[in-house]
């Protein structure tokens, strides 16, 4: 109801917008580079157009096709943008530029900092955004000084054809230079030039999740490489008993931290409670989208779930009125995180007024193509953009005692077949592009739940990855929560448990995991492992 209040303000001059797109908007379909590859078929969905992905595509290859840049915006105020300062120091890029208001009318601005890497031997875009920043409420006349900031290693590109570096991110020898303005096209160049005199690897990792369907890529130049494909082969791994025994003492949920371990705790499961115990369970008060975990005999609470991400949803047969905030889309274009974190901890205080524990939020995968049927519930086609609000949402939610649940993971860019097209991508494009916005919220919010996604990712169900789920996501990022599945999910939940997948909903399974405890694909310790995770979020919730 406000939304259409709002657009009334803007249009009277009530309020001066101070929006910014978070995609760019082409003159035509026909000019996306994934658009071929998105009607192909139903049971795959071919990555051709790799790390060129929205402006990295357009501003690089086909300029002429774009109607809004990525980062435009309009305002009632005319804002002068003072020559940037650049320079470098103590590892990390820093930008200061002054913002004046040379309207009449008081409104915001966002600065946004870009930077062009070398081609190199790898390739990139002409511009990729590094950091932007949004000015308070400048009255006429009014001047401020904006500071922004990035790691120099943040311009490094991954390296998975071992042209410098094999399977890591790697800075590539050249100069980078830097451009500071209001849109990728609206920026001025800084006289500052960034020099690096040698390559070097930045951050040494391990392939995963590696194509072998894929069968070439988009270059810089607009030709394409050609990929080799093989046979599908995945790592699993294998986890250890843990060797606890039952307490001598009274066992409880609550005394968990106090008089018992976890692990004691958890060794007081039957095998057949673990096998339950990681399966949803039927809703309880106002959820309409069930629960997770449930141990009466050992007084472990069921905690309910919601559905988000553009407010609190409850059937409308509960009679609970809950807000309806902009979707994802829309926050994102405020280039205003600390507000999208006002957003979240007032949706998050909403959600445990109604007794609740988790909300299914924040949804965060790449607008890469503006046919998506999900694309409302996320935030851009540009993966800082993404896991920065992201990152703040989930942190203003879990202020108020509330678990998000970080979703889709990953790859979830086509809904036709949802549940069994296979998105085809390279190791390059999945890390800088298609993760990257995930391992920003990890890391910067600190999520205590991740979903992952319906499709699969080079031929595995992300579920049943061992490789994304504890590799990427655990190993590699350091994430101590715990993983489910998405609703309905058809896959193999013996292979799940092995992934690190925690939960599987809106059911469980419990008769498949015993055939796999039976046959020896699992053990008790895997279903233990599965089972702290959970109880673990669980505590962080009082």
């Amino acid at each position: 109801m406000e939304g259409g209040m709002a657009i009334a303000d803007i249009i009277c001059g009530d309020v001066n917008p101070s929006g910014k797109l978070v995609d760019t908007i082409a003159k035509s379909y026909d000019c996306y580079p994934c658009k071929d590859d998105f009607w192909e078929c139903f049971d795959h969905l071919d990555y051709t157009d790799d790390i060129y992905v929205g402006y990295r595509y357009f501003e690089t290859m086909s300029p002429e096709c774009v109607r809004y840049p990525f980062g435009f915006g309009l305002s009632y105020s005319d804002f002068v943008i003072g020559n940037p300062m650049v320079c470098e120091n103590d590892d990390m890029i820093i930008a200061v530029v002054e913002v004046k208001n040379e309207g009449t009318i008081a409104g915001k601005e966002v600065i946004q900092l870009y930077y062009s890497a070398p081609q190199g031997l790898l390739g990139k875009p002409a511009k990729e955004l590094a950091a932007f920043k949004k000015t308070k409420l400048l009255q006429p006349g009014e001047t401020e000084m904006i500071m922004l900031s990035f790691d120099v290693e943040d311009m490094a590109s991954y390296d998975d054809m071992g042209k410098v570096g094999v399977s890591a991110y790697v800075l590539e020898e050249g100069e980078y230079e830097f451009y500071v303005g209001t849109s990728v096209r609206d920026a001025n160049k800084a006289d500052f030039v960034y020099v690096v005199e040698d390559s070097y690897i930045t951050d040494q990792l391990d392939s995963w999740c590696k194509p072998f369907k894929l069968k070439k890529r988009l270059l810089a130049d607009g030709s394409f490489e050609e990929l080799s494909t093989g046979e599908e082969e995945y790592y699993y791994g294998t986890n250890k008993p843990t060797g606890a025994v039952a307490p001598e003492k009274e066992v409880r949920f609550d005394l968990v931290g106090e008089e018992i371990s976890m692990d004691e705790f958890v060794a007081q499961f039957t095998l057949e409670e673990l096998m339950d115990f990681v399966g949803g369970q039927a809703p309880t008060g106002v959820a309409n989208t069930d629960c997770f975990g449930g141990l009466k005999r050992l007084s472990v609470p069921a905690v309910a779930t919601a559905d988000g991400p553009a407010g609190l949803r409850l059937d409308v047969e509960t009679g609970i009125p809950t807000t309806a905030w902009p979707c994802a889309t829309l926050l994102a274009c405020c280039w205003n995180p600390d507000l999208v974190y006002e957003v979240g901890a007032a949706g998050g205080a909403e959600v445990r007024e109604n007794n609740l524990g988790i909300w299914l939020t924040p949804a965060l995968n790449i607008h890469r193509d503006p046919l998506c049927g999900r694309n409302f519930e996320y935030y851009s086609e540009d993966p800082l953009v993404a896991g920065k609000n992201a990152a703040a949402a989930t942190r203003g939610i879990q202020s108020q005692k509330v678990a998000v649940s970080v979703k889709h993971f990953a790859c979830n860019n086509k809904e036709a077949n949802r549940f069994g097209c296979d998105s085809r991508i390279s190791e390059r494009a999945l890390r800088e592009i298609y993760l990257k916005g995930f391992e920003i919220c990890v890391k910067e919010g600190d999520p205590w739940t991740i979903m992952s996604s319906y499709n699969l990712i080079n031929g595995q169900h992300t579920s049943e990855s061992y490789e994304l789920l504890t590799e990427i996501l655990r190993n590699e990022w350091g994430f101590k929560g715990m993983v489910t599945t998405d609703w309905g999910v058809k896959n193999d939940p013996v292979k799940e448990v092995k992934a690190g997948n925690d939960m599987k909903m809106h059911c469980g399974y419990p008769e498949d995991l015993k055939k796999g405890i039976e046959d020896g694909r699992i053990t008790r310790a895997d279903l233990e492992l599965c089972v702290k995770r959970i109880l673990t979020m669980f505590t962080k919730l009082a």
